[in-house]
């Protein structure tokens, strides 16, 4: 690389940096208020370090909502989606992209329809469909809720990805004597994986975010999320900025967590993607 080429990369590399700063410097601001006492947050300001670890603030909410049972809801949940709604996006995506199905620019259509509507718009018939189905207020309600909406989204981009699946793979594998079941799970999910990583985390980390739905489909304490939980908590007025800076660091480090694990997966994904 020449010098000069060099130099022009300095100002994409700051303006990465400085990116990167303003997306971190918040989650920082949260954590350090969080091990921070009322008196001194109050004292010092929201900017100040703090001069030792008050902890009450995360164990007060810890108790207060229920932590440990409203993460397990959670996992549950935003795994089961992050699942369920790549398995079903495949499905649909093999049959749109490589099956050819007719009217096929009609079915994407409507699933980019499917992407567009408004969760506000689906409250009322999602909550008079549960109730008639006996779901209402259990978690399978919105995991099959946000299955459907997630690969909705799936679909769209795996179709895409699918479409330009060498054909010649496939048919010489029919040749070989495979059935369509036998393409799919051996030959097209195994080429495919870098893209279903993509959308494993991306649906995990969208359902733990998602809120409307869940608070209206999750009524019982039992069965509640934690971004339920701390929207509810907030509402009543009950929290200080110790406990609300504890509560936004609970809500969000499992999702970073996530996030984290799976990085290399969603690298590789998205690198895999561009080179295609």
């Amino acid at each position: 690389m020449t010098r000069p080429t060099a130099l022009r990369r300095y100002p994409v590399l700051l303006a990465l940096c400085l990116a990167a700063l303003f997306m971190v410097v918040p989650f920082l601001i949260v954590a350090v208020n969080a091990v921070k006492s009322p008196a001194e947050y109050s004292r010092n300001g929201p900017l100040s370090l703090p001069h030792g670890l008050y902890l009450d603030g995360l164990k007060d909410f810890w108790q207060r909502v229920d932590y440990s049972q409203k993460l397990v809801n959670s996992v549950l949940i935003s795994g089961s989606v992050a699942l369920l709604a790549t398995a079903l996006s495949v499905l649909n995506a093999y049959a749109i992209g490589i099956g050819r199905i007719r009217f096929r620019t009609w079915v994407l259509a409507f699933f980019v329809l499917a992407n567009l509507l408004p969760q506000e718009a689906l409250v009322y018939p999602l909550y008079y469909l549960s109730k008639q189905a006996g779901l209402y207020d259990t978690r399978l309600s919105v995991v099959i809720v946000f299955t459907v909406i997630q690969s909705a989204f799936g679909t769209y981009l795996l179709s895409a990805v699918l479409g330009q699946f060498p054909r010649e793979i496939v048919e010489a594998a029919r040749i070989d004597g495979a059935n369509k079941w036998q393409i799919l799970v051996r030959i097209v999910v195994p080429v495919s994986r870098p893209t279903l990583g993509v959308l494993l985390v991306f649906f995990f980390i969208w359902t733990w975010n998602e809120f409307l739905l869940p608070l209206v489909m999750l009524i019982s304490n039992d069965n509640q999320t934690v971004s339920v939980a701390l929207g509810v908590l907030q509402g009543q007025r009950l929290m200080d900025a110790t406990m609300t800076n504890a509560a936004a660091l609970l809500g969000v480090l499992p999702a970073i967590v996530f996030f984290l694990v799976f990085q290399r997966t969603l690298t590789r994904g998205i690198a895999v993607g561009a080179v295609k």
